[in-house]
């Protein structure tokens, strides 16, 4: 199968080698023929990092396991192929007056992709991680074993799988618990805030009070205008649609420009006018869903305007009590380094505790910024984020990344190693060789030489 096809959202490293459909890995899986390290799932494409990448060996295509199996309109509960995306899951529970109780920032990820990353949405105050709503999945290992996982059968596994970025084998099929809802629409509340301080005063009362709740951050705004933003709070509207929109706008980047367009005098105009017409009125608006939760999805293909080098995303979280000195030092490192953030959102995370083994939301403040690959120069700043985010007792975001250092990694998820111990030991990541594979190797090395 031709590899072009499959490869990181961020464009910033490069596509698969190899790639398989998810048959003829589920056959060799079954045989017990597969090799060492040989093999990482790759759902639809949407992680920002190499964490669904294997450069040393085959990405598993599983788009083509794109199955409903079941949904049960009285509970809720929908059973599907890891393969089904996250808009035909909405389209197929929105007219019971269902949706997905955690929505990450675009529809079009995998049910396995979603699972397998814990990812998570703008109520995690509320609803937690996306694997909180995990009733059960089947996994197929090297063994040649398919293990059904539930908190009661298989734990550790359904433990390590949650947020265990494909590591632990190929998720075949998952159930989720959706989320009753009024209707699909949003009532949606602008409310503009000066400063970064103003921010963190509203955030707290607006977790309470709503559902969702995000910030958006005018990261290049400087002097009296710093750290001031939008924070949007919504809820599901009483009345409304229960009709699930067709996926994806009309609008698309047919073309990869031969620069980045969006640089930062673009920017700079942007988010003056983003600004100026998102923030003009504070009163309550109907808002469509996919306008609130996947603005992004209304141009296909929009991570071309990056150029032909890409873009890395940084996500951090750090704990609240650090978070108005961390978050303001994290924007004002990226402004002073002349690097244009085209998206940078800022959100709070609640206590919910997620089942998976290894998960990146924690209580905190998180932090979301793009960058244009500009080489060395991006790579420089990012591991200034990376040190501040450390230093802070905070984490950076795995599968958002592309080139975070081992150290990084292991003072993020101090607990990796439960991880790698039940890894299967056909499934590798670029992302996992060059972070805990390392740290592995210089543990072994270290315990030789005593």
């Amino acid at each position: 199968m031709g590899s072009e096809r499959f490869g990181s959202f961020g464009l910033a490293t490069p596509p698969a080698r190899r790639a398989i459909p998810a048959d003829e890995a589920i056959a060799l899986l079954k045989s017990g023929a597969c090799k060492l390290d040989s093999l990482i799932g790759y759902g639809n494409g949407r992680s920002y990092g190499d964490s669904c990448q294997n450069d040393a060996g085959t990405v598993v295509d599983m788009r083509p396991l794109n199955r409903i199996r079941s949904f049960n309109a009285e509970t809720g509960v929908i059973e599907a192929d890891a393969g089904v995306l996250l808009c035909d899951i909405i389209a197929h529970s929105a007219p019971y007056g269902f949706f997905p109780a955690v929505v990450p920032g675009t529809q079009f990820v995998t049910l396995g992709g979603a699972i397998a990353n814990d990812v998570h949405g703008k109520n995690h105050h509320r609803r937690g991680t996306f694997g909180c709503h995990v009733e059960a999945f089947t996994l197929l290992r090297s063994d040649g074993r398919t293990y059904r996982c539930s908190d009661a059968e298989n734990v550790r596994l359904f433990h390590a799988t949650i947020g265990g970025m494909g590591l632990t084998g190929l998720i075949l099929s998952a159930s989720i618990r959706l989320m009753r809802v009024p209707s699909l629409d949003i009532v949606e509340k602008v409310t503009r805030f000066r400063d970064l301080g103003e921010f963190f005063d509203l955030a707290g009362a607006a977790d309470q009070a709503n559902e969702y709740a995000v910030a958006w951050i005018d990261q290049l705004a400087g002097g009296h205008a710093r750290g001031r933003g939008l924070l949007f709070t919504g809820n599901h509207a009483e009345h409304g649609s229960h009709a699930a929109l067709q996926a994806g706008g009309r609008l698309s980047v047919a073309v990869q420009p031969p620069f980045n367009v969006l640089n930062r005098p673009f920017l700079t105009v942007f988010n003056a006018a983003y600004r100026w017409k998102k923030g003009r009125s504070s009163d309550a608006r109907h808002a469509g869903y996919q306008g609130f939760f996947f603005p992004l999805d209304g141009v296909r293909d929009w991570n071309r305007l990056y150029g032909p080098h890409g873009l890395f995303q940084h996500q951090s979280v750090v704990p609240e009590a650090d978070a108005r000195r961390t978050v303001p030092a994290l924007l004002e490192v990226a402004r002073r380094a002349g690097q244009g953030s085209f998206l940078t959102v800022l959100k709070r995370f609640g206590d919910v505790r997620s089942p998976a083994l290894l998960s990146f939301p924690r209580p905190g403040y998180t932090l979301t910024l793009d960058f244009p690959n500009s080489g060395e120069r991006t790579l420089k700043l990012l591991a200034e984020l990376d040190h501040i985010t450390v230093e802070a007792g905070g984490a950076v975001n795995p599968y958002k990344d592309a080139r975070m250092g081992a150290e990084t990694f292991a003072a993020s998820f101090p607990q990796w190693q439960r991880l790698e111990a039940l890894r299967d030991p056909a499934f590798m990541s670029s992302f996992w060789a060059r972070t805990a594979k390392k740290l592995g190797v210089r543990r072994d090395i270290a315990e030789a030489a005593e």
